[in-house]
């Protein structure tokens, strides 16, 4: 189904293209006096001005016509030697993402020296350089902020890295994989096993895990649901598990929010959140310093806070 989809926009787009300029070259040659260099008698549309200024019915000058027919012939051109119609590579081949990944490297290869010093430096010591951080925070500000904000503080649904929680893992190698590789966590929707009243007991006992308000004659049949549905992914104890990207539920730090609401919300329906992979946007040398910078915003005595405000 796909194929044919593709293919019926591919021909579609080919036949607009093709059907344009046809169209323009028989609306031109059914004039019929369009390279005559003299004309007999001009017609007179009957249009008169201040008594004396007359509208003609003049063809179209003959350079005009040409002009136009050397542009149609241009653009046939293209339609052969570029991917002008929908499909095929066209004789050139010409690619605009093999010409934005040609940029990318040549951009790449002139930066690689301003990264070389920090090869050899471990990543501790990267995180505390004040030029890498400097580096880093504008690697975070063009690639990251659009979702964690300009402080790196989050949103709702998007993790706060200044404050050493971590889903899928706060160590250099964790970072850099999640920067790297990107991360798909999911929370699956429970609605179709628990009850709203039961999901309700389950974000009561959920709360009480962090020290919210909550109603201790509910929390012991929502444990009961808790040890059902939730220890396999958060652990027995809540405390959550980095390798599944499950978070923490006893560290009072919520990435959709508290409240009963939103926590009977996440049981019911589930709960998406994707972080696009980067490997594809910048360097190993670059991710390296951008999570050195991440990294030391919770790990660097807020310096490093301190110089993204």
């Amino acid at each position: 189904m796909n194929d044919f989809v593709s293919s019926f926009w591919s021909y579609w787009i080919a036949t607009l293209a093709l059907g344009g300029v046809v169209f323009c070259l028989i609306l031109l040659f059914s004039q019929r006096v369009w390279l005559k260099r003299e004309i007999d008698q001009v017609e007179d549309t009957g249009h008169v001005w201040d008594g004396d200024l007359t509208e003609l019915n003049n063809p179209i000058p003959r350079w005009w016509t040409i002009m136009f027919i050397l542009l149609c012939v241009v653009a046939l051109g293209m339609f052969v030697l570029y991917p002008a119609l929908g499909f095929g590579p066209g004789v050139t081949g010409y690619s605009s993402a093999r010409e934005v990944r040609a940029n990318q490297i040549e951009l790449q290869e002139r930066i690689a020296p301003i990264y070389a010093r920090y090869a050899e430096m471990s990543f501790e010591d990267v995180a505390k350089d004040a030029e890498a951080r400097e580096i880093g925070q504008r690697l975070f500000l063009n690639n990251c902020a659009q979702c964690h904000g300009s402080d790196a503080r989050g949103a709702a649904s998007f993790p706060n890295l200044a404050d050493n929680d971590w889903i899928w893992g706060g160590e250099p190698e964790q970072i850099i994989h999640t920067i790297t590789e990107g991360r798909h966590g999911m929370m699956p929707p429970w609605g179709s096993q628990l009850s709203p009243s039961e999901a309700s007991d389950t974000a009561q006992y959920v709360r009480s895990l962090s020290g919210l308000a909550h109603d201790p004659m509910r929390i012991v049949a929502g444990k009961r649901h808790f040890d059902a549905f939730c220890v396999a992914c958060h652990g027995a104890d809540g405390t959550g598990n980095t390798a599944l990207g499950a978070p923490n539920l006893t560290d009072n730090i919520w990435l959709h929010g508290s409240s009963e609401a939103s926590i009977v919300q996440t049981i019911l329906n589930g709960r998406e959140n994707i972080m696009p992979p980067q490997k594809n946007l910048m360097t190993e040398d670059q991710i390296r310093l951008l999570a050195a910078w991440v990294w030391g915003l919770s790990n660097n005595d807020g310096n490093v806070v301190a110089a993204a405000n």
